[in-house]
């Protein structure tokens, strides 16, 4: 894969639960789409979750999101008129985009590093963290239970503006986006924080991940609105451009 792309967008969509049997539908036929519209090198459409719990009930059937990485930046201004887009936004209540630029991936999605090797650099304003993994059937219970300690210290972590859960699909394939004030907030809980140490710790002792990917992105523009990424700090509405509080 080539190197490391200079625009990430999440594209997330806030449905009616009216349209939930359309979303589904989008679901099956937008996969493929979203990866055949040009100038994307990788795509997922993913299922979310309220960011409260992390796990199997966790599901949000009235929100859902696209991760595109564009190999051609000036090809993500067109995705609202693909095919894709249009579907989407006919389905939408409201919507947001967040663009992204990669500073640090680990890890693989779907057997690739779609985010190539970042540079890293300095950053000056709010961070968005990605985690995702492919759950081993065999761990998959023992991961649930690890889930709740971690999942309520991230809800009074200082600096936390959003967070929410994503997935591929109901079972075994999830992860997580939490936007952060700045880096600081967020390097501050994801190794000084002792429930998520401890989960860190467990990770490797309980081989929990068949595959698993940790990336992190400067937040370069938040456009629409926020309220469906479940912002929660008005205070801080101001730092990222272009975004409605």
């Amino acid at each position: 894969m080539p190197g490391t792309p200079e625009l990430v967008t999440l594209h997330v969509w806030r449905i009616r639960p009216s349209a939930l049997p359309r979303a589904l539908v989008r679901m099956a036929l937008d996969p493929r789409r979203l990866r055949a519209t040009d100038g994307v090198r990788f795509g997922k459409v993913l299922g979310t979750g309220t960011g409260t719990g992390f796990g199997p009930g966790d599901a949000d059937p009235t929100r859902w999101a696209a991760l595109t990485v564009w190999d051609d930046p000036s090809a993500a201004a067109r995705f609202d008129t693909s095919p894709v887009g249009r579907a989407w936004a006919r389905l939408a209540a409201t919507a947001v985009r967040v663009d992204l630029r990669p500073l640090s991936s680990r890890g693989e999605w779907s057997g690739q590093r779609p985010f190539g090797d970042p540079p890293g650099g300095r950053v000056d304003g709010p961070v968005l963290a990605l985690t995702r993994a492919r759950l081993r059937p065999a761990r998959t219970l023992t991961f649930w239970r690890a889930i709740p300690p971690v999942a309520a210290a991230l809800h009074a972590a200082p600096g936390l503006l959003a967070r929410f859960g994503v997935g591929e699909a109901p079972l075994g394939w999830q992860g997580t986006v939490t936007v952060w004030r700045d880096p600081t907030d967020l390097v501050g809980f994801a190794y000084r924080h002792p429930e998520h140490r401890a989960a860190i710790t467990r990770t490797a002792s309980e081989n929990w991940y068949a595959e698993e990917l940790f990336a992190r992105f400067a937040v370069r523009d938040v456009v629409g609105d926020r309220t469906v990424l479940g912002w929660v700090a008005d205070g801080d509405a101001g730092t990222v451009r272009g975004g409605q509080a």
